[in-house]
C-alpha cells in the first residue's frame, strides 16, 4: 500500500534556505509532499515557494498568513489541513536545515514499518548530538528535557524535539483545538498529550546541526512558556484526564494554495 506523505515546515524570513530545501525534499524516495505555511515573511520566503510550485505542481503546497502567528498555530492549521485531504503520514520539520530531510525516511520507517504511531528525531537517545551549538545552549536544551521527564513522567529523553512523524491517527485521536501552547512548549504538549492518550511513540537517533544561514527565532518569552507550561500540563492531566477525541469533523481556516 502506498502512504500519503506530508512534510509541514512553518517559515518566517527563510528566504536562504527554503529553496534548497524544497529541491531536497522533492529528491528524497518515496515521494515526500511539502506543505509550506509561511506568516508573512517580509524576505520573499513565500514568494520564492511559489515560483517552485510550478515545478512540483502536485507536491508542494503553501499556505500564507498575516503576520507572525506563532509556531504551533502554523502546525495546527497544517494538521487539519493535512486531515482533511487524507495524508497516512504527518511531518513537522525545521526549514534551516538543523533537521537533515533524509532523516525523514527513517522517521517513516519508524511508523510505517516498525508499527509505532509517532516518532521523534531525538538528539539525546543515544548521547548529545548535537552540532555547532554552545555549550550553554546545548546544556539548557539537554536539562529542559530532563525537567519534563521530572515534572511530567514524560519517558522521553527530546522531549522539545520538533522533528517528528505522526499517524494520522495521532493527531485525529487530539484534540488540536484544546492544544494551549504557540512556542517551542507546543512541542513538549504533543508528545505529552500523545502519551498520555496510550499512543506508541519511538526516539529515533538524529545528529542535529544548527543553521548556518539565516536567523534563530528562540527567544526568552519561547523559554519562560516552555518552563511554566509543563507545570500546566501536569496539574490539568492531574483534574481533567486526557480522552481521545470523538469529534469526527476538522475544520479549517483560509484554504491553501
Amino acid at each position: 500500500m502506498k502512504h500519503r506523505k506530508l512534510v509541514i515546515i512553518p517559515t518566517y524570513n527563510e528566504i536562504e534556505n527554503i529553496s534548497e530545501m524544497i529541491h531536497t525534499v522533492m529528491e528524497l524516495d518515496g515521494e515526500f509532499e511539502l506543505l509550506i505555511i509561511d506568516d508573512g515573511s517580509p524576505d520573499g520566503t513565500a514568494d520564492a515557494v511559489i515560483t517552485l510550485q510550478d515545478d512540483f505542481p502536485t507536491r508542494l503546497h503553501l499556505i500564507q498568513r498575516e503576520g507572525k502567528l506563532g509556531l504551533g498555530t502554523a502546525y495546527i492549521h497544517g494538521f487539519k489541513w493535512a486531515l482533511t485531504r487524507g495524508y497516512d503520514y504527518i511531518f513537522e520539520m525545521d526549514a534551516d536545515f538543523s533537521h537533515d530531510p533524509n532523516d525523514l525516511i527513517k522517521l517513516y520507517q519508524a511508523c510505517a514499518e516498525e508499527g509505532f504511531d509517532m516518532s521523534i528525531g531525538s538528539r539525546y537517545i543515544t548521547g548529545v548530538n548535537v552540532v555547532n551549538w554552545p555549550m550553554g545552549r546545548v546544556l539548557m536544551s539537554y536539562f529542559a528535557s530532563v525537567y519534563v521527564n521530572f515534572i511530567t513522567g514524560l519517558p522521553i529523553k527530546d522531549s522539545t524535539a520538533g522533528f517528528k512523524c505522526y499517524h494520522r491517527s495521532v493527531l485525529e485521536g487530539i484534540q488540536l483545538d484544546e492544544i494551549r501552547f504557540i512556542g517551542y512548549a507546543f512541542q513538549i504538549e504533543m508528545k505529552f498529550t500523545a502519551w498520555k492518550l496510550g499512543f506508541q511513540i519511538k526516539e529515533v537517533p538524529i545528529i542535529f546541526t544548527d543553521r548556518t544561514k539565516g536567523t534563530s527565532k528562540m527567544s526568552k518569552g519561547i523559554f519562560k512558556e516552555a518552563v511554566f507550561g509543563v507545570i500546566w500540563m501536569k496539574v490539568k492531566s492531574i483534574f481533567s484526564p486526557y480522552k481521545i477525541n470523538q469529534t469526527e469533523s476538522i475544520e479549517l481556516g483560509s484554504p491553501a494554495k
